[in-house]
This record gives C-alpha cells, structure tokens and sequence, in this order.
C-alpha cells in the first residue's frame, strides 16, 4: 500500500481531516525530504501535512525558498510564516483543516505515533535502502582496513562520521569498542582508548529518514574465544531472522520472534545471554522501529527492515536485512567482508554472517 493510501486510510478510520509530521524521520518517509538544521531538536523546522488531497509544508521564511528548491518535489505546496510573528506549531493550527493529528505538539491536534504508518516499506523505499544500507557497510568496512591496533576508540569513531559523511549519510550512532571496553560494556561509547587485541565497530547510520544498522569485527591479536563467541552471536542473529520471516508470514508478535532468540541463546551455550542488552527489532524510518522484548506486541509485518544485534560477552553480529515472505536479503553488506555461514535454531534455515577480519 502506498503512503498516501495508508494516509487516506487512517484519516478515514480517524474522522480526521488531516495529518501532519514534523519528526524529522517521519517528514522524510512522507515528502523525501530533509526538515533538519539543528541535529540536536526532536523536531524540524518544518512540517508536513496530508489532508487526503495533498502534501503542504508549512515553514518559516528563513528556510521556504531553500525546502521548495533542494528538498521538495514540485506537487509539494509550502506556506511560509514570518519567523519572528508566530511558531511552527501555531503556524501549522493555523493552516491546517480541521480536527487533525500531528506527531509533535499542536494546540488543538490528536497526537500521532507514526511507526506503524511507516510499515512495511514500499518499493520506492526499499530501493533507497538497499542503496544506503550498502554504502554504508562500504564505509564501515572502508575504515576497518585502515585503522591499527593502537588507534583510539575516538579517533576510529572519528573516522567512521567521516567516510559516512563523505556519502551525505549521518551517524546518529558510532561506537567502537576495543578489546577491554567491549567486553566490559554492550554500548561501547568511544572513548581515549587504544582498541588493542580487537574491536568492534557499530553503527546506525541515516539519509533521507531511513535508518541502517551493522557491525563488523576486527582482530589484530585477539583471544582464542572471540571467533566462537561471534559464530554464537551469529547463530542468534540468524534465528531471529528465521522466526521474523515465519511470524510475519504465519502472523504474530515481536514476543514470539523473542521466543526464538531466547531458544537460540539457550542453544549455544548462553542461556540467559539475552538480559545483558537488547536484540533489536524492526528498522526502517527508525534505527528501531521497535525493539523486541519477550513481552512485545508489536506486530511482525513484511516486507520490512529487520536489524537483530545479538551480543555474546565482547562479540557481537549485526546487520539490516530486509525480511519477506519469500526470503531474507542482506542490506548492509558489500560481499568484500569475510563470511561464515551459519544455522539457525529450530529452523531450516542458513545464512552467511559477516565474521571477523584478522588484521
């Protein structure tokens, strides 16, 4: 279904006249354009509305002109209000036909969550993804080859902002972790840190609203059990992207894709494993459009961006495939990696993981 049929679906299910987005994620699934100046606001400069006729972008005058010609198609209709007279939300009560719903706070609007509008992703979408998820990998893996073993945690994050910028792609996060830190912690900040014995690099990555997710693994002299602790983690990976693919098509929840993931921890030796740090979820216009918990009702749907990142005690797998009824298909690779393939836990499915590279 396409984004405007969904739109017209909801307004109809609603009684409502009209929708608007201002989260910077949701004004790019919508229009495919970018609404961001401050990186550090929960909202953009400017909003996005359907009334079931068609998209207008209300914003200020500062920044009409450049929205009209750099970021909007031309059927994209945009009222400006002067900068210093009134607000975006107030312009937008003003502007919009009524009752309406926003994701961000309008006097007088319903609120919205506009995750499960999101999904599942088009084919328009998904083609963009598969474009920013590969380039992705090629930066991630691109630094990887580069850097040493005395590096720092910060200047390899430096660096993986840097390449991915180069590609007009965000870093929303970037972590990396050396030998020490990564096994002390799950979300491995970077810090003044040489990275040591080995290091994991992980990244969520944006452009144009879409979000891409993976982690890949290097080793200059790493310890014996790095290699058996990532193949576990991989195994994991690989049955929560069995169980999506069996759920989305059977029907059912997140809960019973978490189900899976507890067996599979269980299955190789790491009962438990799964408290220590969240398994992931759905992506797509969200680094999580849901995280998976094992009481999640969220419903599993196809196709959509599915970005599992199992951790085992210093390792860990993770990457963005995008889940169908008829197959599982890696997004963020480049086919330039090392790989292993690997089972699944009570499926009869096997799939080729990024493992690690010695350096």
């Amino acid at each position: 279904m396409s984004v405007t049929a969904r739109l017209d679906a909801y307004l109809e299910r609603n009684d409502l006249a009209a929708v608007w987005f201002a989260r910077p994620n949701s004004f790019a699934w919508l229009t495919g354009g970018d609404n961001v100046v401050d990186r550090g606001g929960d909202i953009g400069l400017a909003a996005a509305g359907y009334d079931g006729d068609g998209v207008t972008v209300v914003t200020d005058n500062i920044e009409g002109s450049r929205l009209a010609e750099e970021e909007l198609d031309d059927d994209v209709a945009v009222e400006t209000y002067t900068w210093y007279e009134t607000d975006l939300p107030s312009a937008v009560a003003e502007a919009s036909p009524a009752p309406a719903a926003a994701d961000f706070d309008v006097p007088g609007f319903e609120a919205l969550d506009a995750s499960a509008l999101r999904q599942p992703l088009t084919e328009r979408q998904r083609e963009r993804y598969r474009t920013l998820s590969a380039e992705t990998a090629e930066a991630v893996e691109t630094v990887a080859r580069r850097v040493e073993s005395t590096d720092t945690e910060r200047a390899v994050a430096a660096a993986l902002r840097g390449e991915l910028g180069e590609s007009g792609i965000d870093s929303p996060v970037a972590l990396v972790g050396g030998a020490e830190r990564a096994q002390r912690y799950r979300h491995y900040t970077p810090q003044a840190e040489p990275l040591g014995e080995y290091a994991l690099l992980s990244v969520t990555a944006e452009r144009g609203g879409l979000y891409t997710s993976c982690t890949r693994t290097i080793a200059f002299d790493a310890p014996d059990w790095l290699r058996e602790r990532t193949r576990s983690a991989m195994r994991v990976e690989a049955t929560a992207l069995a169980a999506t693919r069996a759920v989305g098509r059977d029907g059912g929840t997140a809960g019973d894709v978490f189900d899976a993931v507890q067996r599979a921890y269980d299955a190789v030796g790491w009962d438990g494993e799964w408290r220590n740090h969240h398994q992931g979820g759905a992506a797509g216009h969200a680094g999580r459009e849901w995280i998976a918990t094992p009481d999640s009702d969220n419903p599993v749907v196809l196709p959509q961006g599915y970005a599992w990142n199992p951790t085992v005690q210093g390792a860990k797998s993770e990457d963005t495939h995008l889940v169908t009824a008829d197959g599982i298909e890696l997004l963020s690779g480049t086919g330039e990696w090392p790989t292993r393939r690997v089972e699944a836990v009570g499926y009869d499915v096997a799939l080729s993981r990024h493992a690690v590279l010695d350096r």
